[in-house]
Parts: structure tokens; C-alpha cells; sequence
């Protein structure tokens, strides 16, 4: 079943009021999105900033042609040049904007600006949130390690590294730091926050054009840790850090310096996996609880 929101019942008169009509009953909807991360200031809203937030919300005020915005809860937000191609988001609009039949691809299509697109929207099932229901979120970081350089159509997803990279080296490296960890060396400090994560998959394939492509997945990332984690791995690659490196970096939990973030446009979010249609409120107030390390 949809996701609603039942209406209350209005106050009597009489009884402590002047009879408040009841919230309009509304609707979540599920948007699958895509964009071209170059020209905006990352995900989350900024003020006098382009972002994708910004840009789809605006969007959706205008398909569903609403008198102001409604916010957006999004599954990952993407810092400023990193690219998406499977991101997923909520909204919750009053159910008498939403036809149950169209489906306003097409709408989205002409008020959008080219560089993201709404793939799929549709009713949301029972307990369905795009954050905290996720399983788990799948990026990719691509690099060209050839001296000729990239694609020069895929420039703007495509890092440009003009040494030579070991992927065996790579993905030595890049086992040794899976699992419940504590990735505080490889993630920004925010007040707060848990550095806490499940790295669930980190390996390093060559795709068919050559391209030397890390695979990323865990139950959830802290900001810049992926790029941190490439930045860390590039210089095991090469030759100039042993494999046990990143490992001990990670051992210290303390922010490291004398590794690089990789640059953001090599980054793109793939795909976000959610569990069956019955089990989004159950996954959402596991993933609420406090993270603990074992």
C-alpha cells in the first residue's frame, strides 16, 4: 500500500477552538534521479548555491503545481562534482496533487534542466524513507591510468592518473579494510556524528575500455570517505605505499594527512538497494539506533 498520512479529525466547536480544519491527507512518493554532479554545489540546499536539491525540488513544485515547495529527503548527499546515477529520494505531497495514474516523466523531462533527469516516481510502499531505509549505497570511482588520458567524452567522470596502477596491489590493499569498522581516518568530523560504518565491498576491476574502476558499497558512508579511501589506495597502486598502508591508517581513527581525496568527478552513486516492500519501516529504525563497533 501507498504511503499516507491519515487526516485528524477538526476540532469541535466548543471545545478549546473554532473548529481547525484537519491536515490534508497526503501521499509519499518515491523519485529515482540521475545528474551530472559538475555544475552543482553537491546535493544538500545552500543559499545562493546551484544545487541538485534545489533544482529537483523546484522541479516537483512545478509538475504537481504546488503554492510552495516540499522538501526532499534524500538516500546519500552527494558532495559538490559528484555524479549520480541511481540516487533515490521522498517527498510527501497532499494526495489530491498526485494523479494515481500519470505517471509525469514527461513533465519532468521539460522542467528540468539537462543535467538530472527523474528516472522513475511512484507511490512509496508501507514505512518506505529513502534514507533510512536503505540497505546499502553502491558507488564507483573511475580513473584513467593511461598516459594518452581519458575519453575525452568521459572527462567528466573520468580521473585522469597518468601513472600506471597495480590492480592486485589494489585489491590486497583494499581487503583489508572491509567490515564494521570505525573509519574515522577516512571521514570528515562532524559534531555528533558516528564514523561507524559496514564496508561491505571494496575491489578494483578494469571495465571494457581499460578504465581501472573501484566498487564501493557499504551500509552507509560518512562524508568524503569514499574519496578518502581511493585518495588513500591510489599511492598503493603505484608502488609507493605498501598494501598494509590504508589498514593502518585506519587502525589510528585519527584523520589522516598524508593521504589525498581524490577528486570528486571521478565519483558517481550507482545504486542504493532497499529491502522487500514489507520491510522499510523495520530496516528504518535499525539503521536510527546508535552505531556500535564489535
Amino acid at each position: 500500500m501507498p504511503h499516507r498520512t491519515p487526516a485528524e479529525p477538526a476540532t469541535p466547536e466548543g471545545e478549546g477552538g473554532l473548529g481547525v480544519l484537519p491536515p490534508e491527507p497526503s501521499i509519499r512518493l518515491r523519485l529515482d534521479l540521475a545528474y551530472d554532479g559538475a555544475a552543482f554545489h553537491g546535493w544538500a540546499l545552500q543559499r545562493d548555491l546551484r544545487t541538485v536539491q534545489a533544482e529537483v525540488e523546484l522541479a516537483v513544485q512545478r509538475v504537481y503545481r504546488l503554492r510552495e515547495r516540499a522538501a526532499l529527503t534524500v538516500a546519500g548527499r552527494t558532495d559538490t562534482g559528484v555524479h549520480a546515477r541511481g540516487q533515490v529520494a521522498h517527498v510527501d505531497l497532499p494526495v489530491a496533487a498526485v494523479d494515481p495514474v500519470e505517471v509525469p516523466l514527461r513533465r519532468f523531462a521539460r522542467v528540468l534542466p539537462p543535467d538530472v533527469r527523474v528516472l522513475a516516481v511512484g507511490a512509496a510502499p508501507e514505512g518506505f524513507d529513502a534514507r533510512f531505509s536503505a540497505l546499502s549505497r553502491r558507488y564507483a570511482y573511475r580513473i584513467c591510468d593511461s598516459v594518452a588520458g581519458p575519453d575525452p567524452l568521459r572527462r567528466r567522470e573520468v580521473l585522469w592518473h597518468s601513472r600506471s596502477l597495480d590492480l592486485d596491489r589494489l585489491n590486497d590493499a583494499s581487503q583489508r579494510l572491509l567490515g564494521l569498522q570505525d573509519f574515522a581516518a577516512f571521514c570528515r568530523f562532524r559534531a555528533g556524528g558516528s564514523t561507524i560504518r559496514t564496508l561491505q565491498v571494496l575491489r578494483w576491476e578494469r571495465d571494457a575500455t581499460g578504465l581501472a574502476v573501484a566498487r564501493i558499497e557499504a551500509d552507509a558512508f560518512c562524508h568524503s570517505m569514499v574519496r578518502s579511501l581511493v585518495g588513500a589506495l591510489i599511492p598503493v597502486g603505484e608502488g609507493r605505499q605498501p598494501v598494509t598502508w590504508p589498514s593502518e591508517l585506519l587502525a589510528g581513527r585519527t584523520r589522516h594527512q598524508t593521504g589525498q581525496v581524490a577528486p570528486a568527478h571521478g565519483l558517481t552513486l550507482e545504486a542504493v538497494e532497499y529491502p522487500q516492500a514489507d520491510g522499510h519501516t523495520a530496516r528504518a529504525e535499525l539503521t536510527r539506533r546508535p552505531r556500535i563497533e564489535r
